[in-house]
């Protein structure tokens, strides 16, 4: 299990900073597009990725992600649980209300009057593929540990709490996280509550014991 948890890190989900800069969310994800490794995975479920011109895909084979919901509440296919999204990992939403733009007018005022802003919604450090329900259902609910078993999408390990608003994502994704809050904290000056803050300090050492014990091996 270790070995198979370092797998999907090295593929995956430990990316080095990039020094690629985009102030346009959609040249950021063009750009992720055409670059993406073929061996790359969805960030919360660790499914394989089909690449098919710009449409991503993701396959559930070996990853065993079953859609939460298969079709919407007007009865149409769940066509988010069918593609790979780029989900911003500190989400749009946490950075943008720390910014006076979003007081002001939102995510589209942001877009119009902060460079700032343009700056990190496009930035693909924050950025990684992941299924689009899924990124759905994250929506700009914050990181946690969650007491419940992951039931929700088939093997997929990651957990959504709807009414507490928490994402607890799997083992293998955590380390990706944490680095990637502290990137944009240092970056662009991301404010990160306490208790966030221990929660990624004790990812990251977790993360580091588990290669250290998979090093012995």
């Amino acid at each position: 299990m270790t070995r198979f948890i370092l797998a999907l890190l090295a593929c995956c989900v430990c990316v080095s900073v990039s020094a690629e800069q985009f102030t346009r969310f959609s040249t950021a994800k063009r750009h992720l597009i055409k670059t993406l490794p073929d061996n790359a995975k969805s960030i919360y479920c660790g499914c394989d990725i089909k690449k098919e011109g710009k449409k991503l895909t993701p396959d559930p084979t070996n990853c065993g992600y079953i859609p939460r919901n298969t079709l919407t509440r007007s009865g149409k296919v769940n066509v988010r649980a069918l593609r790979i999204e780029w989900e911003h990992i500190v989400p749009a939403w946490e950075f943008g209300h720390q910014l006076q733009c979003w007081q002001d007018g939102g995510r589209k005022n942001c877009r119009k009057v902060s460079a700032k802003f343009r700056k990190m919604e496009a930035d693909i450090n924050n950025l990684a593929p992941a299924i689009g329900e899924i990124n759905a259902d994250r929506s700009n609910y914050r990181f946690g540990m969650l007491s419940e078993n992951a039931t929700q999408y088939g093997r997929c390990e990651v957990k959504v709490n709807f009414k507490q608003r928490v994402v607890e994502p799997p083992v293998y994704a955590r380390k990706r996280i944490a680095d990637t809050y502290a990137y944009m904290q240092k970056t662009y000056g991301l404010k990160i509550s306490d208790k966030q803050q221990k929660l990624f300090n004790a990812w990251k050492k977790q993360a580091f014991a588990d290669t250290s014990s998979a090093s012995k091996l």
